[in-house]
Formats: C-alpha cells, structure tokens, sequence
C-alpha cells in the first residue's frame, strides 16, 4: 500500500489530470525519447526531457523551444534579444504558461517572463495544444505550456554549468541539494548572466543585442510523507534584470531623458513564492486534494528613447482540488475552486497617451471536470467552469477533449473550447515603445483600456500512427486546429508607419502541422515537419492577415549520439533546421523611400549546430553555434540616422538582426 501511495503522490504533484495521464503513459510507451508522447493521452501533448533541454543553448525557458516543431520561436523587436514563442500561430499571451501548474507568465511579465526562468532549473516541459483544462483556469485559448522544475527529493547534491558565447554573454548556474531526513529536501538554485560588450554586426550604429545582468534565486522545499500520504512544496524566489539598449554612443547616465542619442532602459524586479500541498487518503489512493497558492511581486520601470513605460503588478493565485472516482477508476472526476487576484500600478507615456492606467482584476470560479476512459481505445474529458469578474463579468467556460485508438499504435483525437482574457495591450506590445508610432486606443466604452474581453473558440482534431520501417521505429501525424476570436483586441500596424491603434475587432487563425520522427540508424533521429498558417483579422482598411507570420514553415531537427563506453564517454551531435516562408509586412508605404519595406519579406532558412563531449558521468562540455548561415534582416531599424525622428521604428522584425553566434560550455556534477 506504501508504494502504490508513493506513486500516486508523485503523479499528483502536478495537480492536473491531463499531465497525470501523460506521465502514466510515458513511462510505458516512449521511455528513451527525448520528446515523450503518448497513445492513450486524452489531450495532444507533449513532454520536453531534460533530454531535449540540452540540445542547444537553452539558457532559458523562451531559448528551450528551438528543437520543438510546435513552437514557434520569433525575435520581437530590433533591440533587446526578446525571443517571443507562438503555437497554433498565436503569440504567447495566448497561452497559459505555468509553472507546475500554477500560472507564471502573465500580465506584466508578458513580453520578458520566459526569459526569468534559467534552462537549466526545468525538469521537463509538457506542450498541450488546444484549449486546455479548465482546473487551470479560463484564459488558455491556443494552449498550455507547463514547466516542471527539479524536485528537491530527487536532486543532486551539487551541479555547475558555465556558459559564454561571442555575443558576449556569460552565465553561470549552480545547484545545491540537502536531504535533511526522510521526509524533508531542499534545492538552492543561484543563476547569472552578464552581456558586457557592445555588438554592432549590422552596422546601424545600435546594438545588435543589449548589455545587461541578471541574478535569479530560487529555494525549494519538499517535504514528502507516503506513509502518511502527504507531499508538500514550498518556494521563494528573487529575481533582478537590467537591460541598456540603444545607440553605441547612449550613455544612460549622461543621456537619458535627452536627444543626445537614443537609449533604453529595462529593469525589472520580481519576488515569488508559492506552495502546493497534496493529500492523497490512504486507504482511497484514487482520491486525493490538493491546494496551491502563490504571491507574485513584478516591477518593472523602462524607457525607450523618451518613450516611459512602469509597470508594478502584485499578484495572488489559490487553487483548491478534489480528485475521485465515480463507481470505478474508469469514471473520474476534478472538480474545486479558485481566486485570482491582480493589482496592476501602470504608467504610459508615449505620443497621445500620458497617464496611469492602475487597475484591480479579481475573480472567483468554480470548476467540475469529468473523465471517462476505458483504458483501451476510447477516453474523453468534459470539463466546465463558471467565473465571477469583477470587469468581465459572470461567465462559463467549457471545454471538452475526446480520445480514440482506431487500431494499434494509432491515435485520433479532438477538442473544442472557450477562452476568455483581459489584453494587457501595453505589456504585450511593449516592442511598439521603441518607436516614434503615435498610440491611439479606439475605446469601445469597455473596461480594460476601453476595450471589451478577448473572446475565442478552439478546435481541433490530430491524429497519429507510429510505424516500423526497415526494422527501425517512428510515427507520422498531423493537426489542425482553427481559433475564432469573437472578439479580439486588434493590433493595426497597417494604418500607416506612424500609428499603433487598438481596437476591438474579430479575427481568426487556421494551423496545420505534419510531422514525421523516424529512427535512421542506431541512435540516429529524424525529426520534421511542414506547417501552414491562415491568419486572417478586421482592420479598419479591411481583412487582412496579421503581419510578421509566415505561412509556410519547414522544421528538420537530426540527432546522433555514440554509444557510451567505459567511464561514460560519449559524443553528441544536433543538427536544426528552420525555412520560414514569405511573411506580411506592416505598412510604410508613406515612408521615404530609403525608410520602407516591401509587403512581404524574403523567405530565408535559419540553421542551428551542437556538439557534445560527456567524458565522465559527471562531466561534459559543449559547444555550437546558432545562425550557422549567417543570415542577418537587411535592415532592421527604420530611420535609425534620425531616432527622434517621425520615421524610427525597431519593432518590423522578421529575421535576426545579430549574425552567427558561437558558443561553448561546460557541466559538472557531483551525485
């Protein structure tokens, strides 16, 4: 009885039904993979490895995705590096990104937040597309990222990574793990990074990528009792970033506030902790309860030229989760409440707007979510929820996911939900600030900036078969999944290269992807996939599809390892692919002539190398390089001779500004 509580403890730490059938499933099916996916899943999602994690400079959490095929990964702006991530063709806000389920990136921490979380903190990532589960909340539209960090009780003692790469960035990662008896662990995680010299590849007088620093600590607390059925986390974190972006010459203690030169500033200060205790009864192991909870503190003060922008948010997530049966294991059920809390102090003063925009957002729901699963070919998850808030109202959510296995190693699944949020438009499109745009927000007498609630369906089908082929094994699947947003706050970058409006408007976005995985050789991985985009919105000049998407995508991702030998040597070689087709421009047709750019931009292909070295089981170094084509925006900054002037703008970014980038790194481990 002892170890069957122990595992249903463990599955129960993520506090989602979705993420405990996915790691039941994993275990079984896809045990070597580095990307885990399951048959009998309900849900199309998938499992990052820390496996996956280490094949390429994942420094954090938005630089973990570039061997993903489902993620797309984007620069936003000109200037400050900010890798921005879309699935089903729809940016990051429209994701639930959470930590251990329990939301992390929101709000304020939109444009910078997955950059907070050092690579190698994370366990294993699960990608869910679709909308997702409604345990978690109401916002999630496109999908769900969730973040497993590593876990106290299974730690190492001690772990070193050192990295540092052309572009000048440096950084440096220890973990400490105390086992202090039986029941209680803790980590002590301590990361920085440093960008200390001034890069400049394509010669526009600006920096390529900005100087900054950066000290994130985080503690963990475990405390596990399987005798007794309890398991119990507790966290606290801190966390401080500056950026300095802008001209070569800008010197922010001499500059700022003048038109000396251009410059910028982002810093940002943040403090979390969070818990989560879990009960699972003893004599019932299918039955467990779960509460989570976590205070948030994010404080950011920025300018851009003599652009300003603050944003102070002070946030309360709780969670509470009953989980059982109805009869038998075959019918289960989730069902709980929980209360939201956001205080948001924001400051914006850019051309037409100048003022705060302070604001409170509370909300109340409840949920019920039911599963069926015969455990053999057929399972489904229906799940609903009703929230009260205070600026969008009283409203339902509901969402469903079916799953079936028409034969062996096939799966067809489908799914169908709503979403609702509130936009941060200025948090989300803080790229726009670095720029000489005039802001104008078309209020539609609603309640969060004068626009109504963001308001979308879901829906998809996916299907996948796995194969042997020539003695060698892979699986072939594709997905389509359509987002109708009822409404939508709209982004116009058409209206002319002066302006940045806001509006309400109705849009939608169509995302198809094939994929093959195939096994080449002995240790020698192909992974592929093509995916096609049809984004599509009401501007006020007419339907248009959104700008800075390429329709077409192609994705190739190889991997060969040696076989490891005495001592554990090893050799580990990656190989990343990337063709992104032609992609919509917004307008500068109104522009001078040396200041615009045509509709569409070139198609170009990205390319990303990575060799590994394990000499020992606790000693490895790395090495690689991105961009290995070299391929740089022609020219990424408009008006860069005159940054004060009408025509400045950093945000129409299609490409990477900064050319190849080579890198190299070690990792030491004491068990």
């Amino acid at each position: 009885m002892q170890k069957h509580i122990s595992i249903f403890l463990l599955l129960f730490l993520s506090l989602n039904s979705f993420a405990q059938d996915t790691l039941q499933a994993v275990k079984v099916e896809t045990k070597t993979k580095s990307i885990r996916k399951s048959y009998k899943d309900v849900a199309n999602s998938a499992t990052m490895t820390g496996k996956e994690l280490l094949k390429a400079a994942c420094c954090n959490l938005a630089e973990s995705f570039e061997t993903n095929p489902s993620i797309d990964v984007n620069f936003s702006d000109a200037l400050t590096g900010t890798k921005q991530i879309r699935m089903l063709g729809l940016t990051s806000p429209y994701l639930m990104i959470t930590e251990e389920n329990i939301p992390s990136v929101r709000g304020a921490s939109q444009a910078y937040g997955l950059s907070f979380t050092p690579g190698t903190w994370i366990e294993s990532i699960q990608i869910t597309k679709g909308a997702g589960s409604v345990v978690n909340g109401y916002e999630s539209i496109s999908g769900q990222i969730n973040t497993e960090l590593i876990k106290p009780i299974s730690d190492i003692p001690f772990f070193l990574n050192a990295y540092g790469s052309t572009d000048s960035r440096f950084e440096l990662n220890t973990h400490f793990n105390k086992k202090f008896s039986e029941k209680w662990s803790s980590s002590l995680f301590v990361h920085g990074n440093t960008r200390v010299s001034k890069n400049d590849m394509n010669d526009d007088g600006f920096l390529d990528n900005p100087l900054g620093k950066q000290i994130n600590v985080l503690n963990r607390w475990q405390y596990t009792n399987a005798e007794k059925g309890w398991v119990s986390f507790i966290n606290f974190r801190y966390m401080k970033d500056e950026k300095q972006t802008g001209e070569l010459d800008f010197d922010k203690d001499r500059d700022r506030g003048t038109t000396n030169y251009w410059g910028s500033e982002i810093n940002t200060e943040k403090f979390d902790v969070s818990s989560k205790i879990g009960y699972v009864f003893p004599d019932m192991p299918f039955q467990s309860i779960g509460f989570q909870n976590s205070f948030n503190m994010h404080k950011q003060d920025s300018y851009f030229g003599l652009n300003q922008y603050d944003i102070h948010q002070k946030s309360f997530y709780s969670n509470l989760i009953f989980n059982s049966i109805i009869s038998n294991t075959m019918h289960k059920f989730a069902t709980g409440l929980n209360f939201t809390y956001d205080d948001y102090n924001e400051f914006v003063s850019v051309p037409n707007i100048d003022g705060n925009y302070d604001r409170i957002d509370n909300s109340i729901g409840a949920f019920f979510e039911y599963t069926y699963d015969n455990t053999d070919d057929f399972s489904i998850v229906a799940g609903g929820r009703v929230d009260k808030h205070n600026r969008l109202g009283l409203f339902a959510t509901p969402r469903i996911h079916m799953r079936y296995n028409p034969w062996d190693k096939a799966v067809l699944r489908a799914s169908a939900g709503r979403g609702k949020r509130s936009a941060n438009i200025f948090a989300e499109n803080q790229q726009l600030f670095a720029s000489s745009r005039v802001f104008d927000v078309l209020n539609a007498n609603g309640r969060i900036y004068g626009l109504d609630a963001e308001i979308a369906w879901n829906y998809g089908v996916s299907f996948m078969q796995g194969f042997y082929l020539f003695e060698r094994s892979g699986d072939i699947g594709f997905d389509f999944y359509r987002t109708d947003f009822e409404n939508q706050a709209i982004v116009d970058l058409y209206a002319g290269p002066q302006q940045a409006l806001f509006y309400n408007g109705k849009s939608y976005a169509n995302s198809l992807q094939v994929e093959l995985n195939y096994e080449l050789a002995k240790h020698f991985n192909l992974r592929t996939a093509y995916k096609y985009y049809d984004i599509q919105a009401e501007y006020l000049s007419g339907s248009a599809e959104r700008p800075l998407q390429a329709k077409h995508r192609f994705f190739t991702n190889l991997a060969y390892e040696t076989h490891i030998v005495e001592g554990g040597k090893q050799w580990k070689f990656d190989f990343t692919y990337n063709w992104m087709g032609q992609q919509r421009l917004p307008n500068t047709a109104s522009n001078p002539v040396g200041e615009r750019f045509s509709n569409y931009s070139p198609s170009f292909s990205l390319m990303n190398a990575q060799i590994t070295r394990t000499f020992s089981s606790v000693f490895e170094m790395y090495t690689g390089v991105e961009n290995l084509g070299n391929y740089q925006q022609d020219k990424a900054i408009l008006g860069s001779n005159d940054p004060f002037g009408s025509n400045f703008d950093t945000s129409i970014i299609y490409a990477p500004v900064f050319g190849q980038m080579f890198y190299a790194g070690l990792r030491f481990k004491i068990k």
